[in-house]
């Protein structure tokens, strides 16, 4: 078989509708165009029963996980569960090689659909291409996190804000992007030690996805049984993960040690728990952000210097690591300026306080037409407040706002 071909099960194909990606056999044969139309099952379970196992090419294989996830929202629709979803067939070798696989879809990244692909991978741990899809998950968001930083903070920032539906695959994306920005950026970290801990990220909560997001939507406190559960969860997320083949002593102590490493430098930790110290102040900077049913959330500058500070109320190394590389106003969070105007930030600026910003309420307490670019750098458009989310009243178009977190954005949308 050639080494670009991966296998796809049937029952990944979707019936009457026309295929995303081209089939092939083992030897690369084509045996169905993309956008031919399987006519029914039967005429899949025919290949079936002449031994011919079906094939797409590797750079096919997002056009695959797109299908895939249409497949989610129509099980979901019809009440399925996750685990009737069968999809790429990957060897755990496979799963091991993709981490070195330099080669990822170009093009600009679709938040919306990472958060649909973060909640469905997380939910649904017991899958056999858990790992690979985690894997290639990690490696989209550091892509985009080191080709537009500000772009991917500014999206996740403000889905953590305005969506709990997805809260806890939406604040593991979070956290091991600020993790892995920090890493790289301030800490100096090499990119394998980086991937551990944003894949340690990512599956910190993964022993309560489901009750997270319930609790994202619940009106009352935790129940007896749901915080016994909480307190529990990162010892049932390392279960969960070497149940499944993860076998890596500092992804799993990470892990482990989220909620309960104590402070003080990061050079008289393990590597297992300072990656957990820098996991666990970006967890509690996001939870802090994110909005609740029972409660308001935090502004952004409030909760980023919480994190600031450890239990002692001394300067955390992890936490200050983790401002340096995001500022103390984010992008994606909301300012007002002493020209009263109220602006999105779009981009971090020389330091931690002067980030750009991108007006949306004038002085009239009106929204702009066209957002207009202000350097907080400059007296005149100082910084004098941070602005909860909740008190922004103006409906955000993402894609618009993404498009002026680059450097090479315009100073109107």
């Amino acid at each position: 078989m050639s080494n670009k071909l991966v296998s796809v099960s049937l029952d990944s194909l979707r019936i009457g509708e026309p295929l995303p990606f081209p089939l092939m056999d083992a030897e690369g044969t084509l045996l169905a165009n993309k956008g031919y139309v399987i006519a029914s099952r039967s005429e899949l379970q025919s290949l079936v029963g002449r031994g011919v196992t079906l094939y797409i090419d590797v750079a096919d294989s997002e056009a695959h996980h797109r299908a895939y996830v249409g497949m989610l929202h129509d099980l979901v629709r019809k009440e399925k569960t996750l685990g009737q979803i069968a999809g790429v067939q990957v060897s755990r070798a496979d799963v091991d090689a993709s981490r070195n696989e330099p080669d990822l879809a170009d093009g600009p990244p679709d938040w919306l659909d990472y958060q649909v692909q973060a909640n469905s991978i997380l939910r649904d741990c017991g899958s056999p291409q858990f790992l690979q899809r985690l894997v290639r998950l990690q490696k989209q968001l550091r892509q985009h996190s080191i080709g537009n930083p500000d772009g991917a903070l500014f999206a996740l920032f403000h889905l953590s804000a305005s969506e709990i539906r997805m809260y806890s695959a939406t604040h593991a994306m979070l956290v091991s992007v600020m993790c892995g920005l920090a890493a790289r950026e301030v800490l100096n970290w090499p990119a394998e030690k980086e991937q551990v801990m944003c894949l340690a990220a990512l599956t910190m909560n993964i022993g309560m996805t489901d009750l997270q997001d319930k609790l994202a939507q619940q009106l009352t406190p935790p129940t007896v049984e749901q915080r016994q559960q909480i307190d529990q969860h990162a010892l049932r997320s390392v279960a969960l993960l070497q149940k499944i083949g993860v076998d890596d002593a500092v992804w799993l102590e990470a892990v482990r040690h989220h909620h309960s490493v104590p402070p003080g430098p990061l050079s008289a930790k393990t590597e297992g728990q300072r990656m957990a110290r820098l996991i666990q102040r970006a967890d509690m900077f996001g939870a802090r952000l994110a909005p609740r049913a029972s409660r308001t959330p935090t502004a952004p500058a409030a909760a980023m210097q919480a994190s600031y500070f450890d239990e002692n109320r001394q300067v955390d190394e992890a936490g200050a690591a983790l401002i340096k590389a995001v500022g103390i106003y984010s992008p994606g969070s909301f300012v007002r300026l002493n020209t009263d105007e109220v602006a999105a930030v779009i981009r971090r600026g020389a330091n931690t306080t002067t980030p750009r910003v991108a007006v949306l309420i004038n002085r009239e307490g009106m929204p702009v037409a066209e957002p207009v670019i202000r350097d907080t750098s400059l007296r005149d458009y100082r910084i004098v407040a941070s602005v909860p989310h909740r008190e922004v009243k103006v409906q955000l178009n993402l894609q618009r706002m993404l498009a002026l977190t680059t450097a090479s954005g315009s100073d109107r949308a």
